[in-house]
């Protein structure tokens, strides 16, 4: 549908430019006399030429910044006041939103509200046109987000009661919010279809609810970034919004039939309850209910639940995965019982069905319901690792940490299908095999590989996955095997991982994790590597963590290797950094004051570790 739209556009322009091709004067003067823009044969305004000129200029200005707050509240009155009577073409412009975007939050709330006002127009109606347009879709935003400073007006008012003041000043902001809100419940199922709208209607919700995510950017968040939710900040609101929320989220629920068959209304159903949960949580028990109950309504083949069909959706199953990340127990147990049990090895097997599986596993882990759905799971782990999807096991791993439960058995479950629970010597080796994520045999090579492995083949090829799965099985209450696997590798090994992105967090883990005495043997094997750790990037936060929690006696075995490779250290960009917080001047010249320095940071430090247990 937008590749659609985008392409009609040149088609709309096209018309005004062949009609004057080359003018100058006549056309200019036409842009003039006509400050709200230009009209092109499909009867879309644009914004002149000159006007964009302005914004951008504008634009440049803000970017220079303010000697004081008299100075921008002139330069942004002045602005204001050229956007009024076209504030929808600056809206819809590129460059008109960019600055308009920039401009609102250095606006009062009452300058906002007139600019809401203008783009609503007198019924409120032209919303809708300005919000589902790429551009004018950022700047209802910025204007609805600024609804987050209601109270600033008043709290910066010297004089006592301020309440009402801050009413007046943020009174037609307010309005306008509400006024928006009673648009979007009039036309629901268009604004949470719509590529641009939904994102108005999600900011709109988190609004309405009081707290505020990061404002929404073009450019899309990478890898790692993707799957960490947003940070809110919650914020005072108006009785008003409480009393729309619930009106909103009732129309919405009117269209939960667009939430399983359409990837964008099913990310705005998905704010919803997020917004629901941590604002209004008896509202969003009843929102969870009333969802699965349409879910599990709905017609299957006999005798198979239609949630197996929605869990193996793309839009459908990230509802299901929001829905059990925010369920209470009773839910979450009567999902299991009803409709997946039986079914987790397959679902777990799917493409899609195994992230809300993955989330399953993670919310269960506080309640017994843990211990069914890993005895279920544990069945599949051979299965699950062929077919590649490694974050299901190491959720499981990691809900095993979390709940102290099935700890022997997940690792007993992980050496059998790595191929080295069986003879007892191939113990050793289940380090660099969840590491890199290879069964023994294609690890090492061979069918028989007995002999003294740990220097037959050097570690290679750390995953992302295999470090996360490690990450979990350090906070195991057993770990000796993976200490003694540890141990077995060599120095170089050993700096291998310490300077790998995905090693260094498990040598970090492991090494931070250990008893004093654990430590020692395992700092044993790494002396000669310390002044190579702290010239790497990775290498150097791994030896301030193995510092941090070290005995003095070991800071001194580490700062008596460090010491000679002084001119080194100062010249390097990392391990300057290492010789500044481990004090090694003092070390090097006034021994003794360094010694009673460490002897109190460590007395410190225990006394803490023991108020915390």
């Amino acid at each position: 549908m937008l590749s659609k739209a985008e392409d009609k556009k040149p088609q709309k322009g096209g018309g005004k430019k062949r009609r004057h091709p080359g003018e100058d004067g006549g056309g200019e003067r036409k842009r003039r006399e006509s400050p709200k823009g230009e009209k092109g044969q499909g009867g879309k305004k644009r914004l002149d030429a000159l006007s964009v000129g302005y914004f951008r200029r504008v634009g440049e200005r803000l970017s220079e910044g303010f000697e004081d707050d008299e100075e921008r509240e002139m330069f942004v009155e002045n602005v204001l006041t050229e956007v009024k009577g076209k504030a929808a073409l600056v809206a819809t412009d590129r460059t008109g939103s960019i600055t308009l975007q920039r401009l609102l939050p250095l606006s009062s709330p009452q300058q906002v509200g007139e600019v809401l006002a203008e783009l609503g127009g007198e019924s409120g109606s032209e919303f809708k046109a300005v919000s589902c347009d790429r551009c004018g879709g950022h700047v209802v935003e910025s204007a609805v987000r600024q609804m987050s400073r209601w109270m600033e007006s008043s709290e910066k008012e010297s004089s006592p009661p301020t309440e009402e003041e801050g009413e007046e000043s943020c009174g037609l902001l307010e309005a306008q919010v509400l006024s928006f809100s009673q648009v979007v419940r009039d036309n629901a199922a268009e604004f949470i279809r719509h590529v641009h709208g939904s994102h108005v209607v999600r900011t709109l919700l988190h609004v309405l609810g009081g707290c505020l995510g990061p404002p929404r950017t073009e450019t899309r968040p990478r890898g790692k970034e993707r799957s960490i939710p947003p940070q809110l900040t919650d914020f005072e609101i108006p009785t008003s919004f409480w009393y729309e929320l619930k009106d909103l989220t009732e129309t919405l629920m009117e269209n939960i039939n667009l939430s399983v068959t359409d990837a964008v209304a099913s990310a705005v159903f998905q704010t919803m309850l997020t917004v629901c949960h941590r604002k209004r949580p008896k509202l969003c028990k009843q929102l969870l209910r009333r969802i699965m109950e349409y879910l599990t309504s709905r017609s299957a083949a006999p005798g198979v639940s239609p949630l197996l069909v929605f869990l193996k959706d793309q839009a459908s199953s990230r509802l299901i995965e929001t829905i059990i990340q925010l369920s209470h127990k009773p839910l979450l147990r009567g999902l299991y019982k009803n409709h997946l049990k039986g079914q987790l090895v397959d679902l777990t097997l799917h493409p899609i069905a195994n992230f809300p599986i993955q989330r399953l596993t993670a919310a269960s882990a506080k309640y017994k319901l843990f211990l069914r759905i890993f005895d279920e799971l544990v069945q599949g782990v051979e299965a699950i690792l062929a077919a590649g999807h490694m974050g299901a096991i190491v959720q499981l791993a990691e809900s095993c940490a979390e709940s102290e439960e099935r700890q022997d058995e997940m690792m007993q479950c992980l050496l059998n299908a790595f191929h080295c629970a069986e003879p007892g010597s191939r113990h050793v080796a289940c380090l660099p095999l969840f590491m890199s994520l290879l069964t023994y045999e294609v690890y090492y090579h061979s069918d028989t590989a007995e002999g003294n492995i740990s220097t037959e083949i050097p570690l290679t090829s750390i995953c992302y996955h295999g470090s996360r799965l490690v990450q979990a099985l350090a906070k195991f209450k057993e770990r000796s095997l993976l200490l003694s696997s540890l141990r077995t590798l060599s120095p170089s090994d050993l700096l291998c991982m310490a300077t790998d992105p995905a090693g260094s967090h498990v040598l970090q883990a492991l090494i931070t994790t250990s008893s004093d005495k654990g430590r020692g043997k395992i700092l044993k094997r790494l002396e000669g590597q310390y002044v190579q750790m702290a010239c790497s990037r990775l290498g150097s936060r791994v030896l301030e963590a193995v510092w941090n929690s070290s005995s003095v006696g070991q800071r001194q075995s580490i700062a008596q290797e460090l010491v000679p490779s002084e001119s080194q250290l100062r010249a390097d960009q990392f391990a300057r950094h290492v010789w500044a917080k481990f004090a090694l001047s003092h070390f090097a010249h006034r021994r003794a004051h360094w010694q009673e320095i460490q002897t109190g940071e460590s007395k410190k430090r225990k006394l803490f570790s023991d108020i915390l247990e």
